[in-house]
């Protein structure tokens, strides 16, 4: 399958991932999973939602919890240049025959709703409301220490024609896996906006649906103290796969779960890709080193299981790829 082309004039400018909106059953349960074993800092908090941020963020909030009958994701956050972006992110969905919606979200400025081709839902904005960082205020640190959310990692039915249209939006490829010979296809593909390795990933399965979401934290010793902490907290069983490293990323990794099954990524230790020649790197689909640099296969859970989004069908994906997977 083909790599895409960088595009370096978007037609709008998406500056990172900021933020992702889970709906959760517990709500209550939910927040002291997120605050006091992970150790995100809450901002405010009623009987239907929760807003969480990491100790580096300004923002108001990188994580929404919305209490609801069914666990889903809800939404997608991206952060644009400027309050004009929102404008030409409007006109570029309506000349895509893509519909949108301008609406009020709490703690955000002006925010466009809409869902992608492929069944994302995704929300923009230009300004939220601003906080003091809390990098320095080690008393308040819990958990792993998590300092901002780092990307979002989806499963797509159509990873070619996904990877093409956040192509067109400016992200650019920092990484792939791809089957072996002459016709090999594209299962998972690794894109960015701010600089480092991913932003937005996008993996083979049925979709659309989140994969995971992941906040970066200072040290490796960070996460492995969090498998410490689940552990004493009685979410032994909620650790899902690492601590290990990745090849492709070369990050520092744990997955968890949530009291939901939505999954979370502690993640550190990957590299900078803001050089306009970076060139995207190739992984074959079969390198056991892709998933983990040192050899250790995934779980099948890693493959099949996921968040799906709010209203929207799921759907088989367009080929199913032949990946290594734990016994």
């Amino acid at each position: 399958m083909p790599v895409p082309q960088h595009i370096f004039e978007p037609p709008f400018n998406i500056i990172r991932s900021s933020h992702v909106v889970l709906d959760v059953i517990d709500l209550k349960l939910s927040r002291a999973f997120y605050e006091t074993v992970v150790g995100l800092h809450v901002e405010d908090a009623d009987d239907k939602c929760v807003y969480l941020r990491a100790a580096e963020e300004h923002q108001h909030h990188s994580l929404v919890l919305r209490k609801a009958a069914v666990p889903a994701c809800n939404r997608l956050g991206f952060k644009v240049g400027n309050d004009g972006d929102l404008d030409k992110a409007a006109k570029f969905l309506s000349e895509n025959g893509l519909g949108y919606a301008f609406g009020d979200q709490p703690f955000q400025g002006r925010t466009l709703q809409f869902t992608d081709p492929f069944g994302f839902q995704i929300e923009l904005y230009a300004s939220m409301d601003r906080r003091p960082h809390l990098l320095r205020r080690y008393d308040l640190y819990r958990g792993c220490h998590p300092q901002r959310l780092d990307h979002f990692n989806v499963f797509a039915a159509e990873v070619q024609d996904t990877v093409d249209f956040y192509a067109r939006l400016g992200f650019r490829l920092t990484e792939y896996a791809e089957e072996d010979g002459p016709n090999g296809r594209i299962a998972a593909a690794w894109m960015h906006r701010k600089g480092n390795v991913h932003d937005f990933a996008i993996t083979n399965g049925k979709g659309p649906r989140l994969h995971h979401f992941a906040y970066w934290t200072p040290t490796a010793m960070n996460i492995i103290h969090l498998c410490d902490v689940m552990a004493s907290a009685g979410f032994v069983k909620n650790i899902e796969r690492g601590p290990g490293r990745h090849g492709i990323s070369n990050a520092f990794f744990l997955y968890v779960r949530d009291p939901d099954g939505h999954r979370l990524e502690l993640y550190t230790s990957d590299y900078f890709t803001g050089d306009h020649d970076h060139e995207p790197l190739r992984w074959s689909l079969r390198d056991p080193r892709r998933q983990t640099l040192w050899g250790a296969p995934a779980p099948r859970s890693w493959f099949e299981q996921g968040s799906s989004f709010s209203g929207q069908a799921v759907r088989e994906p367009k080929f199913v790829a032949d990946v290594l997977v734990a016994d």
